[in-house]
């Protein structure tokens, strides 16, 4: 599938804030941890678990072309950690108001970024079916 402009920048965006929230839930892990009311063990799991997807997620977007079921595995994981983060966010009995709000904010952000990868993967494959 040949990448289209508007894919390769959401998946782009996708990948910074990945890395941006990657890096932040895993240095500020604790204190992070405290005022989510969540576990310091989960904030930095979470944040050491997207950096490698963050990079993933770049070189995908830094590609001309690329196998249409990486993009899949890209949304396919977005939609999983949404549905995560609605468990966290229902589930987790010390979770603070802020915690909540930062939980269901950031997967509320995941899901339109997953909506847009959506769009461009539908614009890829149009593209391509129509020989563009």
């Amino acid at each position: 599938m040949q990448m289209n402009r508007f894919l390769k920048h959401v998946l782009t965006a996708d990948a910074l804030s990945c890395l941006g929230m990657g890096a932040v839930l895993a240095a500020a892990a604790e204190p992070l941890a405290g005022l989510f009311g969540l576990s310091p063990n989960l904030a930095f799991g979470a944040g050491l678990a997207l950096l490698p997807i963050g990079l993933f997620i770049l070189i995908v977007a830094r590609r001309e072309a690329v196998r249409p079921m990486f993009v899949y595995a890209i949304i396919a994981g977005n939609v999983l950690w949404v549905a995560e983060s609605g468990v966290v966010a229902t589930t987790s009995p010390a979770i603070t108001l802020l915690g909540t709000v930062f939980v269901l904010a950031q997967a509320a952000i995941v899901a339109v970024v997953t909506m847009l990868e959506t769009v461009g993967v539908m614009r890829a494959r149009q593209a391509s079916a129509l020989g563009a």
